[in-house]
């Protein structure tokens, strides 16, 4: 039986994955670099780290880099955040979490000014018991880097963890961490892209009915 769940937020609790990938692809334009939307979708939920040289060959280090990144934080935050919504019962979700005695602990791959409002958005910022950001990592999601400094905040082993979320970089990242993994459908990734978990679920609003099941499991 896990004493710690780590949670990822976009995708997961906050159905934000699309929103994300359009304020890449307007960052992108204004830079005058033409990206494809899908292809761009299919790389939410790493850092922009690792998206950037992904869809465009340009490293987030670089000066045209960093501009972009810029711009698509302000996208993000101006045009889309205030549009987004929880996934539904994703507040019941991490209570009911809480309730069963777990250390909570968001583990993301967004930035920290991003993070906060997400959380707030899903109703989980006061029921958390920490939150990791790209902030607190070198390196993003599929690096293991969020997962491990999440533990560290939670004061966790690795076998006492269960981290959930929603793309295969939240599976690779958390598994070569050495933590178990539940997957989400509800950011878009079918069960084949989750290959590695323990179990998969349609969103906050399946597992919750469905904890029981999970945690009888161990």
């Amino acid at each position: 039986m896990p004493t710690t769940v780590l949670l990822d937020v976009d995708g997961t609790l906050v159905d934000s994955n699309d929103a994300h990938a359009h304020a890449w692809v307007q960052a992108f334009a204004d830079a005058g670099i033409a990206v494809e939307f899908a292809r761009v979708r299919r790389c939410i939920g790493m850092g922009g780290d690792k998206l950037m040289p992904e869809v465009s060959g340009i490293s987030e280090d670089s000066e045209q880099g960093q501009t972009i990144a810029k711009r698509r934080g302000e996208i993000f935050k101006s045009v889309w955040l205030p549009r987004l919504a929880p996934f539904r019962d994703a507040e019941r979700f991490v209570a009911a979490l809480k309730a069963r005695g777990l250390t909570v602990v968001a583990a993301s791959s967004a930035k920290e000014d991003e993070l906060r409002p997400l959380l707030r958005i899903a109703g989980a910022a006061s029921l958390l018991d920490d939150a990791t950001s790209s902030d607190d990592a070198d390196a993003s999601k599929p690096d293991p880097d969020i997962i491990v400094a999440a533990l560290g905040r939670a004061r966790a082993e690795p076998a006492d963890a269960l981290m959930i979320g929603d793309t295969p970089y939240d599976v690779e990242a958390a598994t070569r961490a050495g933590v178990r993994v539940v997957g989400f459908r509800c950011g878009g990734w079918s069960d084949d892209d989750l290959r590695g978990t323990v179990a998969v679920y349609d969103g906050p609003w399946d597992l919750v009915a469905r904890l029981d099941e999970l945690f009888a499991r161990d």
